[in-house]
């Protein structure tokens, strides 16, 4: 794929959406933290139901701390993995009360360096919270950068590096939400809607579905 068709993709998406947002909710970095970390294989519709009520209880790191492990899986148990998200989330909690003054790092290798969170974590927290041009890669974001052809690689880092180099400068800082959403309700992993598809006429996937 050459640069134009990408240019043209990302034009498309920006102006169906110019202003995309994470489904997750959240109102401070920390509850954003919170929500990815708890969205493991889970989704957000879930996760929002569960932190609808947790946040309402306790939504800053020293809060979810005094809460407890056990008092955090009391408004977690319909998400899936919930005891080692709550365990991995009161961890965190208390590290960021102890080291950070409760305030979330805006640095890749401190949010790393938390428990339950990883590479797509921080890269989510880094350009939602703080407009870093990151690109976190999900499932989405890597069926659709290898159907389409936009990003082709092998691995989830590999695809980052891909669409870090080859996404226009001007569409990086929402180039993941627009990937994700695009994913999510148009070009699915079982079948792709591509007679309901805004760049069907751009994208190399071969097996278009009619």
């Amino acid at each position: 794929m050459n640069k134009e068709k990408r240019t043209e993709i990302f034009t498309r998406f920006q102006q169906a959406n110019p202003e995309p947002k994470t489904e997750l909710e959240y109102s401070t970095p920390f509850e954003l933290l919170a929500a990815v970390l708890l969205s493991a294989q889970a989704t957000d519709k879930g996760v929002n139901i569960a932190t609808r009520k947790l946040f309402a209880v306790a939504n800053t790191p020293a809060a979810i701390a005094a809460l407890g492990v056990e008092g955090v899986e009391n408004y977690i148990k319909t998400i899936g993995l919930f005891r080692a998200k709550a365990k991995h989330l009161v961890q965190t909690a208390e590290i960021l009360r102890d080291r950070y003054n409760g305030e979330v790092p805006e640095d890749r290798e401190a949010l790393e360096s938390l428990p339950g969170v990883g590479r797509k974590t921080a890269n989510v927290v880094l350009n939602t919270a703080f407009g870093h041009l990151t690109m976190a890669v999900d499932t989405h974001i890597f069926r659709i950068s290898n159907r389409t052809g936009i990003a082709p690689g092998k691995d989830v880092l590999q695809v980052e590096k891909r669409l870090l180099k080859l996404v226009p400068q001007e569409f990086m800082l929402n180039a993941h939400h627009w990937l994700i959403l695009h994913g999510r309700y148009v070009c699915k992993a079982r079948k792709p809607e591509c007679t309901r598809c805004s760049i069907v006429d751009l994208c190399e996937f071969k097996k278009k579905t009619t």
